[in-house]
């Protein structure tokens, strides 16, 4: 079984990003040269600014959609290390 991490990565704008990967730096990395998603190219400079692990992939995508749900405020609170509640979830 292998780990998996949900994280947020802050964009040029103050925008943040949400996504799954099992290798946070490679994920990163492919983000900050521009070969990762979409949303992201040519708005670096990137940070990343909250990760977690979770068990599995299927854990990783309902988690990233919960957050991905989120006010920008809310998503704030988190990468601030706040914890909120997600339907059952505290983060």
């Amino acid at each position: 079984m292998s780990e998996w991490f949900v994280y947020l990565i802050r964009n040029r704008h103050n925008a943040l990003y949400c996504g799954v990967t099992n290798d946070l730096e490679r994920r990163f990395s492919q983000h900050a040269n521009g070969t990762g998603a979409k949303a992201l190219k040519g708005k670096g400079p990137l940070t990343l600014e909250w990760s977690t692990n979770v068990e599995n992939k299927s854990q990783a995508l309902k988690l990233e959609y919960k957050i991905k749900q989120l006010s920008k405020q809310r998503k704030e609170r988190l990468v601030a290390g706040e914890s909120i509640a997600l339907e059952g979830l505290t983060l």
